[in-house]
């Protein structure tokens, strides 16, 4: 498929665009986890689980995915255990790790509530060509890279306080 003729943009033309769309998108989670019954940090962290399909994640590899700390893991999984969406497991390899897994119920009303979303996403990047896709998922990789290390500066104090 041929890409089509896009307009041309500045980069702070895309930023611009880029805060529009993660302002609506946490909205977006607001929503959708009330919906659920469930906080926005909890339904991310499910959102991973989720992702991971079969391959479950162990609760350190949660805490990095989120860039929480391992205690702030422990106390989603005790919420998302409490309210159905996911339970704990021994890891087989090494007894002293635990794996989480959804709960498979729970999966189906999450899936359902995203996946018309989901669908409308796919239909937009069907007008997109192979190489403009990549181009897209290779600056979200890059992005989130940044977001991590920009992160890791706030929590450091290294920007300082922005209270007056």
């Amino acid at each position: 498929m041929q890409g089509k003729s896009r307009p041309p943009a500045t980069a702070a033309e895309a930023i611009s665009r880029m805060d529009q769309y993660v302002a609506l998108g946490l909205i977006g989670q607001q929503e959708v986890a009330q919906l659920l019954g469930l906080n926005v940090t909890d339904l991310t962290c499910l959102g991973h689980i989720l992702g991971a399909g079969e391959s479950p994640l162990a609760a350190g590899d949660l805490a990095g995915l989120t860039n929480l700390t391992t205690g702030a893991v422990t106390g989603v999984l005790n919420r998302l255990e409490r309210a159905g969406y996911a339970h704990r497991q021994p890891d087989p390899a090494d007894r002293r790790r635990v794996r989480v897994v959804a709960d498979p119920a729970a999966a189906v009303r999450v899936f359902a509530v995203y996946e018309p979303f989901y669908a409308r996403l796919g239909a937009l990047f069907a007008t997109y060509s192979p190489d403009e896709i990549a181009v897209i998922a290779d600056w979200f990789d890059r992005a989130t890279g940044e977001m991590r290390a920009h992160l890791a500066r706030v929590r450091s104090g290294e920007l300082g306080s922005a209270a007056p």
